[in-house]
């Protein structure tokens, strides 16, 4: 399933296997770490506004 879409992945990740990756303009998420694993579908727009808005700190 995976292989079919365009991966990014931030380029603050420095080429650590430690990120997610995000396909747009699907909005698919996947862990780096399990490339063949599954994704999760998110609304992009929604996801970027959590992300700024601090919802995912620790």
């Amino acid at each position: 399933m995976n292989d079919r879409y365009l991966w990014q992945k931030s380029s603050r990740s420095q080429n650590l296997q430690t990120c997610v990756e995000l396909s747009r303009p699907r909005g698919l998420i996947r862990d780096s770490k399990d490339p063949n694993g599954p994704a999760l579908a998110v609304d992009v727009a929604a996801f970027v506004q959590a992300i700024k808005d601090g919802r995912f700190r620790r």
